[in-house]
């Protein structure tokens, strides 16, 4: 029978606990990647950083995650929990990047990269928005988000970016409740449909919806039998939309339906 001296024995366990720390479970190249291994902070950010940029999102994002779990108070561990959100959007795993960009503001809600952190939250709600057809929660989500990055951060470039967006956020939601309203329209649910097309005039006023909102108010109010609320809301497309096919449309309607009011 073989003796091993303690020395030995030592040796022996060091290395089996080595073995399994950087083997991991599979095998496999990510566990190899991610599993648990101390190593110096400048070296394990540059290892996700090098995952990033060959475009290994997931582990990229484990990597930063760990710079922070094994230097928890180093300078590194702050931009590591960025790097780790915008690796996690980078991947579309949209929700670890908001949970991650939201822990690095609970942590440090004042920090210079704060604004960024703001800017990628309603970045992952922006890239979820659906067809008008689908629930458009995220489409609130993402125009609650990108007003917030305009309201704190106003005069940075996330903010200039934010609000292109919400132009196009606030289309989409106009759009949302056209496709609603032409719904009720063709059921003929005039009152619940012309609620629609009011909201969009009054809540979206400056979307590309507008005009035909205006349009289908004339054609709702008219079958409601009320030819003055079709007057003006015929005016008021006439007086901004003079040359559209939307006023064409409905100056037609009045002069057909309600001839002693002025279209315009």
């Amino acid at each position: 029978m073989l003796k091993h001296s303690p020395t030995k024995l030592a040796v022996l366990a060091l290395a089996s606990t080595a073995l399994l720390l950087t083997s991991g479970c599979g095998g496999g190249r990510k566990n190899r990647d991610t599993a648990y291994v101390a190593r110096d902070v400048e070296t394990l950010y540059t290892a996700a950083k090098d995952q990033l940029d060959r475009g290994d999102t997931r582990i990229a994002a484990a990597l930063f995650d760990e710079v922070e779990r094994q230097h928890p108070y180093s300078p590194w561990a702050r931009r590591a929990q960025l790097m780790s959100a915008f690796s996690y959007y980078a991947g579309r795993d949209y929700t670890k990047s908001i949970q991650a960009a939201q822990r690095f503001l609970s942590i440090h809600p004042g920090n210079k990269d704060a604004p960024y952190a703001y800017y990628l939250i309603a970045l992952c709600y922006y890239e979820q928005i659906s067809d008008v057809t689908r629930d458009q929660k995220a489409t609130q989500q993402a125009l609650d988000a990108m007003n917030e990055v305009v309201r704190r951060f106003p005069s940075t470039r996330y903010a200039t970016d934010a609000q292109l967006k919400l132009d196009l956020i606030n289309d989409h939601l106009a759009g949302k409740e056209m496709e609603i309203g032409r719904f009720y329209e063709r059921s003929g649910r005039w009152l619940a449909a012309q609620l629609r097309f009011r909201t969009v005039v009054e809540k979206y006023q400056t979307t590309s919806h507008t005009p035909e909102a205006l349009f289908r108010m004339v054609e709702t109010s008219l079958v409601l039998g009320l030819p003055s609320e079709a007057q003006k809301a015929a005016a008021v497309l006439g007086a901004n939309y003079p040359g559209s096919e939307w006023y064409q449309r409905a100056f037609k309607l009045m002069e057909k339906h309600a001839p002693g009011a002025q279209a315009i």
